[in-house]
């Protein structure tokens, strides 16, 4: 994650970190290797602080090294993160950085195949300069 260096941490678990980008937006890296759900759940959680703290609705989510979702992982996914009820009323752009995991790409494609209601608008993409470029052009 050369991208994230230097940047300030505002949250970090065994599940991953969550940093403040300057331009405006959070950084979400998922940690290599298998999650624990109340962490990933904290991980998330501070993800929304940041956000709403920050009147911010921008996210880069680095997924590369992210293994796949468990079926708790994406059920508390869908019900707490991605129901529309929960979402900022702006809803949120995510820049997806997608994992070099096969299996954990599937996952997070049926994810948000069950997620189609959700306030979120997201673009996959392959690097990070692409990833922070569309970012920037959303509001």
């Amino acid at each position: 994650m050369p991208f994230a260096t230097g940047l300030p941490i505002y949250f970090e678990n065994p599940a991953g970190r969550v940093l403040e980008h300057p331009n405006g937006y959070a950084v979400f890296v998922y940690a290599p290797g298998k999650r624990v759900l109340t962490e990933l759940q904290a991980l998330l959680t501070h993800t929304a602080q940041l956000l709403n703290r920050r009147n911010w609705s921008r996210i880069l989510a680095d997924q590369r090294h992210m293994t796949p979702l468990t079926e708790e992982e994406s059920k508390w996914i869908l019900e707490y993160w991605l129901d529309p009820a929960n979402q900022r009323p702006q809803g949120i752009y995510s820049a997806i950085l997608l994992a070099e995991d096969v299996f954990a790409r599937l996952s997070v494609s049926q994810l948000m195949q069950d997620a189609q209601a959700s306030a979120l608008t997201y673009h996959l993409f392959d690097n990070e300069p692409e990833a922070s470029a569309w970012l920037q052009k959303q509001h």
